[in-house]
C-alpha cells in the first residue's frame, strides 16, 4: 500500500507530518515554505507566523502554482510570503484564530 501512496501523490514517508523545506525571518514575521507534492511535481505552500507575546500568530497559503523541484517551490513560497507580508502586514492574520 506504501508504494501506491508513493506512486499516487500520497505523503509516503512524512504521513501527517508537516515538512518545512526553507525558512526565513521578514519584517518581523517567519516564513516556511512547506513540501507538499502535487504527483511529480510540488505545489506552492507555506506558512506565516508572527510572535506576539506569548502566543504566535499563523497563517497557511497554499497557491495553485506547481514547480518542477523542492528548491523552486521554496524559493517561490518564500518569495510569495513576503508579498502577502508587503501587501497585507498584521491583517493576513484576521481570519484566523492562531
Amino acid at each position: 500500500m506504501s508504494f501506491l501512496k508513493k506512486l499516487f501523490g500520497g505523503k509516503g514517508d512524512t504521513d501527517g507530518v508537516e515538512v518545512t523545506l526553507e525558512q526565513e525571518d521578514y519584517k518581523g514575521y517567519t516564513i516556511k515554505a512547506l513540501l507538499m507534492a502535487a504527483g511529480r511535481e510540488y505545489q506552492l505552500a507555506g506558512v506565516i507566523e508572527k510572535q506576539d507575546g506569548d502566543n504566535v500568530r499563523s497563517t497557511r497559503f497554499i497557491r495553485a502554482d506547481r514547480l518542477q523541484t523542492k528548491d523552486d517551490a521554496a524559493s517561490a513560497a518564500l518569495a510569495k510570503g513576503r508579498q502577502i507580508i508587503d501587501e497585507q502586514g498584521d491583517s493576513v492574520f484576521a481570519s484566523t484564530q492562531n
